[in-house]
């Protein structure tokens, strides 16, 4: 009898570590969303710095929920339907509304559009994220990831109010122009590295660190610049080397074949 209740009592704990370990990544999704909701507010009090250090803080929950969630091997069908609903919040309607309310109010009705395009293509990635997560090698993207475009949005406010401080007149077409790229290239083909397939080969190990110390030093330093700079940067990033594979096949289909030399005939 004893035995009985000593294994009844360990199967009761692991199901609790069990319930605590699924536990921790909803934890920071929630976070994730309360950042969304709390960033949609401070739109609608036209604090748009606010909003956008919101969806960034959105960002660190979103990358935390995802690394505990393999980490403690707690990965599941819930989770991943929590995080989309809340990634449509944090990265699609919040950087909607600010890009509206910031720099598209005065365009009309086609600024309307514009915003609805971003939120709307911004779900359809997740969507279509979902539905070829199983298939997906983990190396790359298909598409830019709705977090990265937000990232875009979020710095480029920053950005704009510490370091630009653009015109009434040059800032509606700057942002229609950089919203319809970015709707453009969630839903698109272009693949997009992951980085999570990165390794630490030899002494090369030493290289990333100084290169990762840099980087942190430069975003510590000078964060209303650097932070766009790398969100943009991966956004171009994608398309970039799209275009650098599509003109190294090109140049391998028309460069001409080596012809063979005559054999001289001994007759």
């Amino acid at each position: 009898m004893k035995t009985t209740g000593l294994r009844q009592s360990f199967a009761k704990g692991g199901k609790r570590h069990k319930a605590a370990m699924h536990l921790i990544p909803n934890l920071f999704t929630t976070g994730n969303l309360f950042c969304g909701v709390f960033a949609i507010l401070s739109v609608f009090n036209a604090n748009y710095l606010a909003a956008a250090v919101a969806i960034l803080v959105a960002m660190v929950f979103d990358v935390l929920d995802g690394k505990s969630a393999r980490l403690t091997n707690s990965t599941s069908h819930f989770g991943l339907e929590y995080d989309s609903l809340s990634d449509v919040v944090s990265f699609g309607v919040a950087p909607g509304l600010l890009i509206y309310s910031w720099a598209l109010s005065g365009q009309g009705t086609f600024g309307i559009a514009v915003m609805f395009a971003y939120v709307a293509m911004g779900a359809v990635r997740l969507a279509r994220f979902n539905a070829s997560a199983t298939a997906s090698d983990g190396k790359y993207f298909t598409g830019l990831a709705i977090p990265a475009a937000a990232g875009v949005v979020a710095s480029l406010v920053i950005f704009d109010h510490h370091v630009v401080r653009t015109g009434s007149e040059i800032k509606p077409i700057l942002v229609l122009i950089i919203t319809l790229v970015l709707s453009f290239l969630m839903v698109s083909t272009i693949k997009y590295r992951s980085f999570k397939d990165l390794k630490f080969r030899g002494g090369r190990h030493i290289t990333y660190l100084v290169w990762g110390i840099l980087t942190v030093v430069l975003v510590a330093a000078w964060p209303q610049v650097m932070l766009f700079v790398i969100f943009a940067g991966y956004a171009l990033l994608g398309p970039v080397e799209r275009l650098i594979t599509l003109v190294t096949r090109t140049g391998k289909q028309i460069q001409p074949k080596k012809e063979q030399p005559a054999v001289e005939s001994k007759f």
